[in-house]
């Protein structure tokens, strides 16, 4: 794992690639958003609650990052490679 020689290493392994590359910047993007809100919702003192909903919501999709990239850098590792004895690309 976290090997990056496997982004590339066939035309399965960079559409996986591309995949969890779009979930990583769309919960990034996310998660910037939440705070952003979060933190334009603290100018009201009678928004506190909602503001630091936007803050944990944010934290979530933080969180949600790396476990992206354990996924993706998993379902990689998993994929044949050329010279494999099974050429199972269905994964």
């Amino acid at each position: 794992m976290f090997d990056a020689t496997l982004h590339s290493a066939t035309a399965r392994h960079k559409e996986v690639y591309s995949f969890y590359e779009k979930l990583y910047t769309g919960v990034d993007t996310l998660a910037a958003l939440s705070f952003v809100v979060g933190s334009a919702l603290f100018f009201s003192e009678a928004l506190a609650t909602e503001a630091t909903w936007c803050f944990l919501v944010g934290s979530l999709f933080f969180a949600a990052k790396p476990i992206a990239r354990f996924a993706r850098e998993y379902h990689l590792a998993r994929l044949p490679l050329p010279g494999d004895d099974t050429q199972d690309d269905s994964e």
